[in-house]
Order: C-alpha cells, then sequence, then structure tokens
C-alpha cells in the first residue's frame, strides 16, 4: 500500500511538472513530422526502419504518458470520465493492437490520427473542439433548414434549366451538387450563371436569390451558433477564481463610479450654498 501512495505521488509530480504537458506537444509534433516524412517513397525507402524505430520510441513515450496521467489520479475510476482520455486511450491501444504487417496501412493512418492528440493536451484547442460538440443540437436545425431550401432551389432548378444546362441540372441530384457548388461560392457566376443567362437573361434572380439565402443567411446562422458556443464553453473552463477576480473588479469599477458621483453632486451642493 505505502508503495503503491509513492508510485502514485511521484505519477503526479510528473503530470503537473511545468514541463510535462509542453514535452507531450513537442513529441506530438516530432511524431507529426515523422508521419509526413514517410509519404516520401526514396526517404521511406532509404531510412525506414530509422522512422519504425523512432515512431516505436514515441508509442511507448504516450504509453507511459497516459499510464502516470491514469496513476496520477485520484481515485483511478475518474481518468475514464473524460472523453479526451478514452480517445487517447483508443488511439494508443489501437496502435499497440494493430502492430504488424497485415495492418500497415491501417497503422500509418492510426499514426496519423496520434497527431490529433494536440487536441487533448493542448486546453485551447480543447475548449475549441468542445464548444463545436456543443454547436451539434443547435446546427441539427440550421442543417434541417438548409436541406428545406436546397431542396426547394433543386426543385425549381431542375424544372427551369434543365434543358438549358442538362449537365448542370439534368434531375434533382445533379441539381442538388450545382446549388452545393453554388453556396461554396466556387466558380458559381462564371461557370454557372452566365452561361445560363445567354439562353435565359432572367436567371440572375434565381442564383441571386439562392446565394443571398443559402450563403449569406443559412452560413451567418452556423457562424453566430458556433462563436456562442466558444464564449459558453470558455465560461465553463474558467476557474472559479477567475471568475471572482472578474466580479471584485466589477465592484471596484461600480465603488470608484459612485464615489465620483457622490463628489460631483458635493461639489454641486457646496457651489449652491456659496451662491446663497
Amino acid at each position: 500500500m505505502n508503495n503503491h501512495f509513492k508510485l502514485i505521488t511521484f505519477c503526479q509530480k510528473i503530470v503537473n511538472h511545468r514541463y510535462f504537458t509542453v514535452s507531450i506537444i513537442l513529441l506530438i509534433l516530432v511524431n507529426a513530422v515523422l508521419v509526413g516524412l514517410e509519404t516520401y517513397p526514396d526517404l521511406r525507402k532509404e531510412y525506414g526502419s530509422f522512422f519504425h524505430l523512432v515512431d516505436s520510441i514515441l508509442l511507448w513515450i504516450f504509453t507511459f504518458e497516459i499510464l502516470a496521467r491514469f496513476l496520477a489520479t485520484v481515485p483511478h475510476r475518474n481518468f475514464f470520465k473524460g472523453g479526451w482520455n478514452w480517445f487517447d486511450l483508443l488511439i494508443i491501444l489501437a496502435s499497440h493492437l494493430l502492430t504488424g504487417g497485415h495492418f500497415i496501412t491501417v497503422l500509418r493512418i492510426l499514426r496519423v490520427l496520434r497527431v490529433l492528440r494536440a487536441i487533448s493536451v493542448i486546453p485551447s484547442l480543447r475548449r475549441l473542439v468542445d464548444a463545436l460538440m456543443l454547436t451539434i443540437p443547435a446546427l441539427g436545425n440550421i442543417l434541417i433548414l438548409m436541406s428545406i431550401i436546397f431542396y426547394i432551389f433543386a426543385v425549381l432548378g431542375t424544372m427551369l434549366f434543365h434543358e438549358v444546362a442538362p449537365h448542370y441540372f439534368e434531375n434533382l441530384q445533379s441539381s442538388m451538387l450545382t446549388l452545393f457548388q453554388i453556396v461554396t461560392l466556387d466558380s458559381w457566376g462564371s461557370g454557372v450563371m452566365r452561361p445560363i443567362m445567354d439562353s435565359l437573361p432572367w436567371a440572375w434572380i434565381y442564383f441571386i436569390s439562392f446565394v443571398l439565402v443559402g450563403t449569406f443567411v443559412i452560413f451567418n446562422l452556423f457562424i453566430g451558433v458556433i462563436v456562442n458556443n466558444v464564449e459558453k464553453a470558455n465560461e465553463l473552463e474558467e476557474p472559479p477564481e477567475e471568475k471572482l477576480d472578474k466580479t471584485e473588479q466589477q465592484l471596484v469599477a461600480v465603488r470608484e463610479e459612485l464615489a465620483e458621483i457622490k463628489h460631483y453632486l458635493k461639489n454641486l451642493e457646496n457651489e449652491k450654498n456659496s451662491a446663497k
């Protein structure tokens, strides 16, 4: 029991050390560079054994890192309450289990995914992803609205332009694909709208209407929801001490303003008394 307590204390010292997170981030960056270098066939052929050795060392370092974090968490079951801990654990376990020639493609993909661990290590990135996860329910409603708008304009486009531009509006699915191109503003004017306007000059009404509704309105709704949830995620991650500090700062500001008002009223009263 005493040895177990010493081990937990030792792991807590390592995990809470100020250079621990920085070191893990640097190792993840090294892993990212290594994966990038392996995409060059000549380098992989010449230094393949070296890359494999470095990758194995990094994998075991990440394994001991997760083990240290698990032991440093008291009670240990709280370690599994964090979604990011599960994310790290699954990637590292899969890398160990799929090591071998038969799974070389999957293993390379997992080595690329290991770079994603930077999200779980860097707090600001973690908050950003948490905020994106919070937006999913609200984005669902926006996606439904966007799907309705896409469907209406796709049906209208197929009915109006299938004879003039069959390669863009031949049927419903090709019209949907064309509208997706338009909503991303990818050559929608010169590539889609203007050739159709040569035959149907009034076609600009359809395209301008869709761009205004689909791009500017819907996309701004997306951005608004995401920004709102990023602010909420930052508030949730903000330590209680910082919240108290902000409240105290606001109280100090209010007191200063009240003192100024009192001083101003006192001066007015003195001026009135001196005038009498």
